[in-house]
């Protein structure tokens, strides 16, 4: 398995995560508990564009990764 393919799946792993932590916002009554889910989903959208970018990068780098 490329190092490509693993940052994908993580990618990937981390994207789940952030719709789920949405689907939990929408869903609770506990307004502490909602701002605590937006909290976390805003800094798991940042690690995941970052994620995307080194996705890119790496599909660049590693042609068998294109595929």
């Amino acid at each position: 398995m490329t190092v490509g393919s693993q940052v994908k799946g993580c990618y990937s792993s981390v994207k789940s995560v952030e719709a789920s932590l949405l689907t939990l916002e929408s869903k609770t009554q506990d307004r502490e508990a909602r701002e605590c889910f937006h909290e976390v989903q805003s800094i798991i959208t940042e690690i995941k564009t970052d994620l995307e970018k080194q996705v890119i990068y790496l599909s660049q780098q590693e042609p068998q990764y294109k595929n």
